[in-house]
């Protein structure tokens, strides 16, 4: 048992972080491309607008907005996890486009998304 308790720990510090700090999303489909190609894995700070509510859309705490041209992970309106460039801010809500405008169901189509919609802001990919 002594053995376990470093596995342990490290399980529940992974956790934490995935939770609250970062997290590695896989972009699926040609919404994004030539920027992010399907497959590619993407880094996204939890952290970059607020701190969230565990497994739940809002924010406990926001510090900050996105801002136009950054590229954000969202729940769209029909609650499916998607990957797009943040355009337009509109008080408390944010428009998102794919940058494969013929490839993307965006904003174009299910219109204005609610900021506590988001999941993080894309780091790196």
């Amino acid at each position: 048992m002594k053995g376990a308790k470093p596995i342990i720990l490290a399980i529940l510090v992974i956790l934490f972080l995935n939770v609250f700090v970062f997290d590695f999303i896989v972009a699926q489909g040609q919404s994004m491309e030539p920027s992010i190609n399907s497959g590619t894995v993407l880094i996204v700070s939890r952290l970059r607008y607020g701190l969230q509510i565990p497994l739940k859309q809002g924010y406990i705490i926001r510090w900050a907005q996105p801002k136009a041209g950054e590229v954000v992970v969202f729940y769209t309106p029909t609650g499916e996890l998607a990957v797009k460039r943040c355009t337009l801010i509109e008080g408390q809500n944010f428009f998102a486009e794919g940058d494969n405008g013929l490839a993307s169901y965006d904003s174009r189509a299910y219109g204005f998304v609610p900021i506590k919609n988001i999941v993080g802001k894309v780091l790196g990919y």
